[in-house]
């Protein structure tokens, strides 16, 4: 043999050595920071058993796992001490390092699969936690639903993985303010979030349209400000309710519900951080307790209808007074009342304050707040919220806990001891992190999952659009910051548009496996199109767990151009998921394979009414039919 030929045959034999490879690496989110595909494989079966060693923890969380495979295999799998004397094979072992290895920190885990099982070591209880989702994600789909799948065996590749996440903070925001969330749905959030290892829900728990948390000091809150007139349609632009239209819609938890809902989420190793939000977005605040405002006069429990104006360029007012009284000594003793109760209540170290979105007209018109920037000698509103945001957090660190807030709160100087979650960007956080704050970063332009996924033609209305690469880009410490001060990031989902929980985990997810790798995993592992195969393979997982998404990553991104001039529309198309084809029909038609293929800008006929698109990977559709009125095509083109 020719030595060219031996060349050839082992670069034709590395290649298939390189294919098998990445065929059979597990489709793992977030990526682990080590993962090396090992000889052979590990089968569970109806002799197999859990054995857990380092306590009670061990034990509960080798619970939560046999939970999890019982209903789906048909299994006994029972679950035992790990110190006994039996043979080390056919199980599942969990268990806690006497020894710390520096290598895992708290959260960090070991697992290796190989042909007597497998096993998961940490240094924490929150690491098995971790463990045991990486390895439910090893097994087939099916794993992943609640009904019996029968099997003789369930297969695992052999694997060594080395995983830890590169961020302590890794944050889901539910909004249960503008659309109540009863318990159980809250449960089930916490959940689905913990599979993919975020750590903390932020629970928004007040707004304009409802207080959802009791405080028994203040029986009014959840008497009143808990309920408001049911509508349904696009959230923002109801009419006015009328004084006899019953207040049926809402809901608030106990404090009985709040403390189980903390404990159902500390089992899963997930932080709560509640949110008070003050001083703006206080309707239903001052509807309870009017003496709260300036102006109560006509403040209600918002219903969904017109509540601000907005100017663009971040100025806003207020159509009637949402802000709470800064110069009102009422105004502490009712947040000295509320704050006393939730730090009671919640364990975590940070109450969020809000602070956002203070409409600032209401004050500009009270003599009371002339008074106050007299007396304390405050030059503008900035610095009469400043002044708020001071005294809140006073009040929050005679708690015990610590003040974190929207970027507003940094507006006019903010207290030395508070930490910000900046939304308006990265801009924000990197002036908290100048002075010398503590943050957190949650940006619009990368983790607002209640915005439209793809396409407005076909998506429900919001005000702006995040697609999922989009959220994939999303790097919680910008340039030339100090990532000692950043403490992590979350994904935030208001709900003014989402109305059941269907559509909630529409939004949530896949988005939500994005900035989940974005605070997992080594920044340098990240790749969107290895993500992209992962995020496919989930979605199965997801439809065995009867879980909704979206598959906006499939439809065309569509850059329309109008020429008024010439009456010429131009169609420029592009994927964000490579080897998909668009195919388009102008005729009023639907397009399937057979259609025009895209292939360059599209040039609308002088007389069509609506372009139609749909996507394809092969022979196989992959997104949805998109019909678009040519009109709206015009109006999105025109240059302005």
């Amino acid at each position: 043999m020719s030595y060219m030929k031996k060349i050839i045959i082992a670069s034709a034999l590395l290649a298939c050595s390189i294919l098998s490879y990445a065929q059979s690496t597990p489709a793992l989110i977030p990526q682990p920071e080590v993962v090396n595909l090992q000889t052979g494989s590990y089968a569970l079966n109806a002799q197999s058993r859990i054995e857990a060693t380092g306590g009670k923890e061990a034990f509960r969380i080798a619970e939560l796992l046999a939970a999890q495979l019982r209903p789906v295999t048909g299994y006994g799998l029972p679950v035992a001490n790990g110190l006994t004397k039996t043979i080390k094979a056919n199980l599942i072992s969990l268990e806690l390092n006497n020894k710390e290895d520096a290598a895992l920190g708290k959260e960090g885990y070991s697992l290796q699969v190989n042909n007597k099982g497998v096993f998961i070591k940490a240094n924490q209880p929150a690491g098995l936690f971790y463990g045991i989702q990486t390895l439910l994600q090893l097994f087939p789909k099916e794993m992943a639903g609640k009904s019996l799948v029968k099997r003789t065996s369930w297969n695992l590749t052999a694997v060594s993985i080395s995983d830890k996440p590169r961020f302590g903070w890794r944050g889901l925001m539910l909004d249960c303010s503008r659309h109540f969330w009863t318990k159980a749905e809250v449960k089930e959030f916490i959940d689905n979030m913990s599979k993919y290892k975020y750590n903390l829900l932020h629970w928004h728990l007040t707004d304009d349209q409802g207080w959802r948390i009791e405080i028994k000091s203040l029986p009014k809150l959840t008497e009143v400000g808990a309920w408001r007139v049911d509508k349904t349609g696009t959230f923002g632009t109801f009419s006015n309710p009328t004084p006899d239209e019953p207040k049926t819609y809402g809901g608030f938890y106990t404090q009985e519900d709040i403390k189980e809902v903390i404990q159902y989420a500390a089992d899963r190793f997930v932080n709560i951080l509640p949110e008070v939000d003050v001083p703006g977005h206080s309707s239903a605040a001052i509807a309870s307790y009017p003496q709260l405002a300036n102006f109560p006069e006509g403040v209600r429990v918002n219903s969904g209808e017109k509540l601000m104006n907005w100017m663009g360029g971040g100025k806003f007012t207020a159509i009637y007074d949402n802000s709470l009284n800064p110069a009102g000594e009422y105004t502490y003793e009712f947040l000295d009342k509320v704050f006393t109760e939730v730090a009671a209540l919640f364990p975590f170290d940070y109450i969020h304050m809000g602070g956002d979105e203070c409409a600032k007209n209401f004050w500009e018109k009270s003599d009371a707040v002339k008074e106050l920037m007299q007396k304390e000698n405050l030059k503008d509103m900035h610095e009469v919220q400043s002044y708020f945001v001071k005294r809140v957090s006073k009040i929050i660190s005679a708690k015990g806990k610590k003040t974190i807030g929207w970027d507003e709160i940094l507006e006019g100087g903010l207290a030395s001891n508070a930490a910000v979650m900046s939304w308006r960007g990265v801009k924000g956080g990197l002036e908290a992190i100048k002075q010398g704050h503590e943050v957190v970063m949650s940006p619009n332009t990368n983790a607002y999952i209640d915005f439209m996924q793809g396409d407005a033609s076909i998506e429900p209305p919001v005000y702006s659009s995040l697609r999922l690469k989009t959220a994939y880009e999303f790097e919680p410490v910008p340039a030339d910051a100090d990532p000692k001060l950043v403490k992590g990031g979350q994904a935030n989902l208001w709900c003014e548009q989402i109305y059941n929980t269907r559509h909630m985990q529409y939004m949530v997810w896949p988005r939500a496996f994005a900035i989940s790798e974005s605070l997992w995993s080594p920044k340098e592992k990240k790749n969107w199109n290895n993500f992209v195969s992962r995020t496919e393979a989930h979605f199965g997982r997801l439809d065995e767990a009867q879980i909704k998404y979206a598959p906006s990553m499939y439809d065309p991104i569509i850059k329309p151009a109008y020429d008024t001039t010439s009456k010429e529309l131009k169609v420029d198309l592009s994927t964000e998921v490579e080897g998909l084809d668009i195919y388009y029909s102008w005729d009023n038609s639907f397009p399937d394979r057979y259609y025009p293929k895209y292939t360059q800008t599209l040039v609308a006929p002088k007389d069509a009414s609506t372009l139609k698109l749909i996507t394809y990977r092969g022979k196989q559709v992959t997104g949805r039919m998109m019909v678009i009125p040519v009109a709206d095509l015009q109006k999105r083109g025109t240059k302005k």
